[in-house]
């Protein structure tokens, strides 16, 4: 049987050890790491920064939610806002809806261009 296939003789283990193991690590903790900064910790700064403005909304303020309202809050709830958007036009939208806050003055500049 030798004629048409070789024999398959067993190698000898690798020599090395625990230093080749971590060696073989070292690119997917690199690699998570990049991730961390990169990617981890700057979506966590956003969300965090988020999460302390609609805690700050007062009565007053000119917001932008994240459909792209521009609208002025009337009423601040646990979980809704009433906001403005028109004179007589009260609309209802949750807090964590709200993208950011404009400076005061922007609605009217808005309505006057």
């Amino acid at each position: 049987m030798s004629w048409f296939i070789s024999d398959a003789w067993a190698q000898s283990p690798p020599s090395g050890g625990m230093a080749e193991g971590f060696l073989g690590l070292a690119p997917l903790i690199l690699l998570f790491v990049v991730f961390y900064f990169l990617l981890i910790r700057p979506q966590q700064k956003r969300q965090k920064e988020h999460k302390e403005m609609v805690a700050a909304l007062e009565k007053g303020d000119e917001i932008v939610t994240n459909g792209g309202l521009l609208a002025k809050v009337i009423k601040v709830g646990d979980h809704f806002v009433v906001v403005e958007a028109a004179k007589g036009v009260e609309l209802r939208v949750q807090r964590q809806s709200v993208a950011s806050i404009v400076p005061k003055g922007t609605i009217k500049a808005q309505a006057s261009s």
